[in-house]
């Protein structure tokens, strides 16, 4: 690659309108606002008309590349201000270890436009590194095709897509960040398939990933209704669906529900996990390492990856492994970035 292609987007331009203080929800969530009902509605509209944006490369659903076994990284809450340190060294662990995507279960900056530029640039420099990896360029016609499948597709480097997918939450919010989230991600409700195999009549097998929007708190009679419709069952036989929101679902190291989903819609999404046969559901917003099984299913919250508030070197990460029989194993990935002393 000749070119180091950085592009710094002036999301400054965004219209805000900062208020004095910030509204509080009836659970308690801080909140912005746009209202659930609203970012629901335009996340599906937006995710109905660029799906392609939540599926990794072609390439990679063409080749043999997740059917070998793959790993995928899982952070939150990194509250991006100013220092980019922690997040990008959450994509260099991921590039080093050849993880096969990254996921993030929200509060992902502070609601400011000058942080939410530091946001963009710190993924375009992590899409630089990943294309710089995985890609080499064709000399004769200027584009680019994955190193472990060159006969795949080629595309343009702004073409190539980089392989983050988080979830919104509540500290996205606030002073009207939606706008500024949904500005480069697009969409807070969505799900992508990762092929996995082939079953015993050579019909494709998947793994499921699905992502809610969780934010406020509750999910909104939206997402509930486009859930019991199927919006996010997909159309392929699963073997394992991961799970990702921001609000925690079971309070830490308690089996109570969280206090911030009304009781029927915790009980309501404890069954929608087991229809979904959901093998791990992931959450962030305590800052609090949690592990509970429910019904079979594994529910995993993870502490803060944030500088400020995890300041010392430590396990923030966790990356999943799915090895080609399908068997699961998760770990803890340790962080030893550390802010500068002022």
């Amino acid at each position: 690659m000749k070119t180091k292609y950085i592009y710094i987007v002036a999301l400054a331009a965004i219209a805000l309108s900062n208020t004095s203080c910030e509204k509080v929800s009836p659970q308690g969530v801080l909140m912005g606002n746009t209202a659930v009902e609203d970012r629901v509605e335009m996340s599906y509209k937006y995710f109905l008309q660029n799906n392609f944006e939540y599926k990794l490369d072609p390439d990679i659903h063409l080749s043999d590349i997740a059917r070998n076994g793959y790993s995928f990284l899982v952070g939150a809450d990194s509250h991006i201000t100013t220092d980019l340190g922690r997040m990008n060294e959450m994509f260099q662990i991921g590039l080093d270890n050849d993880d096969l995507l990254y996921c993030h279960l929200g509060d992902i900056a502070d609601t400011k436009p000058d942080y939410y530029i530091n946001l963009q640039n710190c993924l375009e420099m992590a899409r630089y590194d990943y294309i710089e990896k995985y890609y080499t360029q064709n000399e004769e016609n200027g584009l680019f095709y994955r190193n472990d499948n060159p006969e795949g597709w080629g595309r343009e480097y702004n073409e190539i897509r980089f392989p983050f997918f988080p979830v919104v939450g509540n500290h996205d919010l606030t002073h009207n960040g939606w706008a500024l989230w949904s500005n480069i991600f697009g969409s807070s409700f969505y799900m992508f398939d990762v092929p996995v195999g082939y079953d015993e009549n050579g019909y494709e097998i998947y793994d499921h990933f699905i992502f809610l929007d969780t934010a406020s708190g509750t999910l909104g009679k939206l997402q509930v209704d486009l859930i019991e419709q199927g919006a996010l069952d997909g159309e392929f036989k699963y073997r394992h669906t991961f799970v990702f929101s921001h609000t925690n679902i079971f309070l830490p190291q308690n089996m109570q529900f969280a206090s911030t989903f009304p009781r029927e819609e915790a009980y309501f999404l404890l069954k929608q996990f087991d229809e979904w046969r959901a093998s791990i559901v992931f959450c962030g917003h305590v800052h609090k390492w949690d592990e509970q099984i429910f019904n079979g299913v594994y529910f995993l919250t993870l502490d803060s990856m944030s500088e400020r508030n995890s300041p010392e070197p430590g396990d923030y990460l966790v990356r999943v492994k799915i090895d080609k029989d399908g068997s699961v194993d998760i770990e803890k990935v340790h962080m030893n970035y550390v802010a500068p002393k002022k």
